[in-house]
Order: C-alpha cells, then structure tokens, then sequence
C-alpha cells in the first residue's frame, strides 16, 4: 500500500507537469506563443522546483515525509487547477500568468521526489529498494500512459482549459486520501513486529522519523549528540564528493531526457511528423508504455543481481549504463520517414532511459542516515537544472534550425554523457559517512588526553 500510494502519487506529480505539452498546441494557437516563448513556460516549472530543493529536503528532515508531502500535494494542485483560467486575462497577461502558476507548481513539487526516496529508504531493506525505487519512478512514464490520451482527449472535445482544471481538482482529493492512507513503519496500525524486523535487519531506516522536531540534546555518556540539521559544512562535504559529483552529472544528463518526452514530444509528433493533438496525445503514450516497463525491469534486475552475489556497484552501474546506451537511438528518428518506424525508435529509446533510470535507487544506497531528505533534495536539485535547459535549448534549436533534428542529437548526446559520468566518475556505490560537526558547523578538532 505504501509503494502503491507514491506511485499514485508520482503519476499525478508528472501528469500535472506534462498537461502544457499536451495542450500547448492549442495554446500556442489561441494565445499566439512562439517556439522561444514556448520553452521558457516549460521551464518555469524547473526554476521554482530547483529552487526549492533544499528547503524541501530541510522540511522533511524537520516535519517529517507525511505532512510535508501532503501540503506539497494540495498546492501543487491548486495552482495547476489555477492555470485553467489563464486565458480570461487577455493575451498580454497570458504568458506572466501562466509562467508564474508553473513556477508555483515547480515549488510546491519540490519535496515530493526527496520524500519518495526517504520513505523508500524507511519502509525498504537494501534488497528490495531498486525495485521499489523503479516503481515509483516508473509512475513519470505510467502518468503518460494512463492520463495523456485522457488530457488530449479532454482538449480535443472541451478545450486546453478544462484540462487544467480536471487534474488539479483530481489531486487536491489525492492530498486528502495522503493523509488518511500514510504512515511511518513504527506508526503503521497493519505493522506486525516480524515485518518491521525484516525492514529494520535489511537496512531500512525505521527511525528516521522518530521525534522530528524536537530539540537534540547531548546524551550522558554518549559523547555530543550532533546537531544535523541543514548546515554548510554537511553540504560540503556532499558537494566535494566525487561518487555524488558523478550521480549528479548522471541525473542531469537522464532527466534531459525526461523532460524531452515531458515538453516537446507530444510538440515534435505534431509539427515534424504531422500527427493531429488527438493522435499525438494517444501515440505518445506508446514509448510511455515501454518507458514503464523498462523503468520496473531495471529495478528488478539490479536487485537480482544484488541477490546473485554482485556487488551494489555493479549491481546498479550494468542496468544504468546498458538502458542509457539505448536511449541514444532516438537519433535514428532523423533518419526515417515514417511515422510508426519513429514510435518504434522512440519507444525503445525510452525503453532504456526506464532501464537506466535507478538514480533514486542509487540516493537511497548512498545517502548519509543523517540528512537523507537534504541529500536527496541536493541530488533531485541538480538533475533538475535540465528541467530549466533542455526545453529553453530545444527551443532555441527549433526557432533557429526549423527542425527537430539537432534537438533530438542534443538529447542523445545527453544520455551518452550519462553513461561516462556513471563509467569514469562514479568509481563504487556506497553510504557517504559525514564527518561530524559541532555546533557552529565545523569538524571535531582531535584532542590531546588532558584536553579532552
């Protein structure tokens, strides 16, 4: 229940993203945007998500997943249904209104990522978490399945607007179920104590959220009882670690891909290809389908290779970098003509970007006990400055070029960058053990015997 509730969850956080490729045809038509204009509105969502990574990790690191994942889901939900009604300010004010409500969207969302990975690494043994992970994350591919056939549809027969406004009344009753339905282990009524051992002996982290919000004090006996909130020197000491540097290039250059499919695909099928909003709608959820089933197969297959004897390295880096190299297929696109050769390249293309998509696996392997909210806010921050690139460089691509060509070279290039960050810079895969700090945020200085 608890996995099924983030992938629900998640499948609402991408849908509310991907509604503007969806109906951004219209839009463009009714509101007179053009390619340039286009991407910064796509982006507007990233600025404000990037942005709020780190209070968001601090949030969850001080309140706790539940309560801070609900509120980011009803005001994300809000302000989608908000964008509904952007077209009653007249063309001049379109645009700012529109940008703004994705940027409110964008920060409202920012928690929900770093909270999937802490209630992950909570409610999951080490060898069950790249499964569980990769379902979760498979719901960014399931919410193009299941909903844009269902917004193209909505935009076909009633308008852009009433898209808008289905989905956001649809996740505020989501916020609402969050609250009834979700628990930590140790607070869960169905818990019995033979699960929560099996949970606790695997590696998962029960007591993460155990007395949040109350003041650490300093244990008789125990030595100094660290202070771990958000401080600079634990950021530091994320930042100068090459194992993270890589993980973070990695996710950058996948989530480029990312937000390929969740922008200008539905655009490319349209423009290039030619297909009506209706059909563009339905045949984008074709490579969302092998998106998802290549997403739970490379969890499936690292944690069986965990099983097998491999070592966590390995057992992550050989899905990553086999499901990576086949993302860069999508380059074939530019060299057929046919519209179903083109949904066959793109879904195997995104096939492998599913495959390889184990990232939050990978934070939930690495991330220190302490901090896992910040850690994993830190590394969803970074992955998520693509976000505000790729759509912004794909318009410049297009409006320049008059084509998809170079884009979708852009895009494959990406996710051979991925591959070589995750071969060359990220040598093993393993928990980060910070060095403790006192409370001004500096290390424990060694002490002399009189001294201490």
């Amino acid at each position: 229940m608890i996995l099924f509730m983030l992938f629900a969850v998640t499948t609402f956080n991408y849908a509310d993203r991907a509604i503007l490729s969806i109906a951004g045809t219209a839009m463009k038509g009714e509101l007179g945007f053009d390619a340039v204009t286009m991407g910064f509105i796509f982006s507007a969502f990233s600025w404000a998500y990037v942005l709020g990574q780190l209070p968001g990790g601090w949030l969850l690191d001080r309140y706790g997943s539940k309560r801070v994942y609900a509120a980011s889901i009803f005001i994300w939900s809000l302000f989608t249904l908000l964008q509904g009604g952007v077209h009653f300010l007249g063309v001049l004010w379109a645009v700012p209104a529109l940008f703004m409500l994705r940027f409110m969207v964008g920060l409202a969302e920012a928690p929900s990522f770093p909270a999937n990975g802490r209630i992950v690494a909570a409610w999951f043994p080490t060898t069950e978490r790249g499964t569980a992970s990769a379902i979760f994350n498979s719901a960014q591919y399931f919410a193009t399945v299941l909903f844009a056939p269902l917004m193209a549809w909505i935009t076909h027969a009633y308008g852009w607007s009433e898209t808008f406004v289905v989905m956001g009344a649809a996740g505020l009753v989501l916020s609402m179920v969050w609250m009834r339905v979700m628990y930590s282990p140790k607070d869960h009524p169905r818990m019995t104590p033979a699960e929560l051992a099996h949970i606790r002996d695997g590696g998962g982290l029960v007591d993460m959220d155990q007395g949040l919000g109350q003041r650490q004090g300093r244990a008789a006996g125990k030595g100094p009882q660290v202070n771990r909130g958000v401080k600079l020197g634990y950021l530091k000491q994320l930042l100068s670690n090459r194992m993270l540097a890589g993980v973070y290039l990695g996710q950058y250059c996948i989530n480029t891909i990312t937000y390929f499919f969740l922008t200008w695909f539905p655009i490319y099928l349209v423009q290039e290809r030619g297909m009506s909003i209706l059909k563009a709608g339905i045949v984008a959820s074709l490579p969302a389908i092998c998106g998802f089933l290549g997403g739970v197969l490379g969890g499936l297959i690292s944690d069986r290779l965990i099983k097998r004897g491999f070592s966590l390295t390995w057992a992550r880096k050989i899905p990553i970098v086999a499901g990576l190299l086949l993302s860069t297929t999508m380059i074939l696109c530019n060299y057929v003509d046919t519209q179903w050769m083109v949904v066959g390249i793109m879904a195997l293309a995104f096939f492998g970007k599913g495959v390889g998509a184990l990232g939050w696996a990978v934070v939930a392997d690495t991330s220190p006990k302490e901090i896992i909210g910040l850690t994993g806010s830190l590394f969803n921050m970074f992955g998520n400055i693509a976000g505000i690139t790729a759509p912004i460089v794909i318009g410049y691509i297009i409006k320049q070029t008059g084509s998809f060509e170079w884009a979708l070279v852009y895009v494959g290039a990406n996710a051979l960058l991925a591959v070589i960050s995750y071969l060359v810079i990220v040598k093993d895969i393993k928990r980060v053990e910070l060095k403790p700090l006192d409370d001004a945020g500096q290390p424990y200085k060694k002490l002399s015997g009189v001294e201490s």
